[in-house]
């Protein structure tokens, strides 16, 4: 039993860019993090609030040890492969990881007496929607093994809560966007295939130009409209889910999102705004399987866990990321310093 009161959280894959946000917000809660990541996509740097224990989700070994010595009473478990494209053309690591990883990280939490977890999730367990704004009750039919490798862990959470009476929440969200206001961390993937940060390489001359998907959807301007939501934001939705399964609250799922969308085109001219620069653009045909639109529903999470959207618009989402994009790269750097200069 623990004499202090501060409750020590596991955060596995801490080092990744959703991550180590909710490493900060967890800190600033008074909770301590323990950061469990084998860096094959997080970034050591990354972790500046509590410790750091370096590990693969499917070592039952290292993972006995971690438990071991930091007794964490919760988890929250962000470590996954997340690139849809390779998901499809090699659905084995996939599996492997994001299934029997998680499966690896609940028998861990059963062994050692831990019953709180919070799960990052995905609106990909959605697949093509059948209706918008898409609510935490519509059908879960993912179309690629990324999507369908979330819905099966959500489905071994919900097992596991009938066996072993393990309390969880799954939080599914939409497309994270913008970084920490503080400068301290930022999205740094390798490949890089989210829209904001292409975009923002383009602007600051670190790639030629920006490819867009489609101009004939059915949208306002023709591009594909999708729901951002600041990470600092989603960062808080966790922290709160953790706080709400430890009050009692039952078993569910949330979606997590602004209700609203942007589109591609939105975004570039955003990012044209607040870089002062204009961004190469070339057009592309449609990607299978891009629906159109991807909105959703986010009500419950407002009225049941009390999640109030601090920076829900594109400016401060595109804003931060600028700043965080500075911060770490020399021409765009450059590039601020004499706009500040002049």
């Amino acid at each position: 039993m623990k004499y202090n009161m501060k409750r020590t959280v596991l955060v596995t894959g801490g080092g990744g860019y959703i991550g180590a946000h909710a490493c900060k917000a967890l800190a600033e809660a008074g909770y301590e993090p323990v950061t469990y990541d084998n860096l094959s996509y997080g970034h050591r740097e990354h972790v500046l609030w509590g410790p750091f224990e370096y590990g693969d989700i499917l070592d039952r070994e290292r993972l006995d040890a971690v438990f071991e010595k930091h007794k964490p009473d919760a988890v929250m478990h962000f470590a996954a492969f997340a690139y849809v494209g390779e998901s499809v053309t090699n659905p084995e690591k996939y599996y492997r990881n994001n299934v029997a990883g998680s499966l690896s990280i609940l028998e861990a939490m059963i062994r050692h007496g831990v019953k709180d977890i919070v799960f990052s999730s995905t609106c990909a367990t959605y697949g093509i929607p059948e209706n918008l704004p898409i609510s935490e009750d519509s059908p879960q039919k993912p179309i690629n093994p990324y999507g369908r490798s979330k819905l099966m862990v959500e489905e071994m959470l919900a097992d596991f809560g009938r066996a072993h009476r393990l309390r969880w929440i799954a939080l599914r969200y939409f497309n994270a966007a913008g970084a920490d206001e503080e400068g301290d961390i930022g999205e740094a993937h390798d490949p890089e295939t989210h829209l904001i940060p292409l975009v923002l390489d383009a602007a600051s001359g670190k790639r030629p130009s920006v490819t867009v998907f489609g101009t004939d959807y059915d949208t306002p301007d023709g591009t594909c409209v999708r729901d951002y939501k600041h990470v600092a934001d989603l960062a808080s939705a966790h922290v709160l889910a953790l706080k709400a399964i430890q009050e009692g609250m039952a078993p569910r799922a949330f979606n997590l999102g602004n209700g609203s969308g942007y589109s591609v085109r939105e975004v570039i001219e955003e990012a044209e705004r607040i870089t002062g620069r204009a961004i190469s653009t070339e057009w592309g045909a449609r990607r299978e399987g891009d629906p159109a639109r991807l909105i959703a529903s986010a009500t419950d999470a407002r009225e049941i866990l009390g999640w109030v959207s601090a920076r829900p618009g594109l400016n401060q989402m595109v804003g931060t990321a600028w700043t965080w994009h500075c911060k770490n790269n020399l021409s765009a750097a450059a590039h601020l310093s004499k706009d500040t200069a002049s």
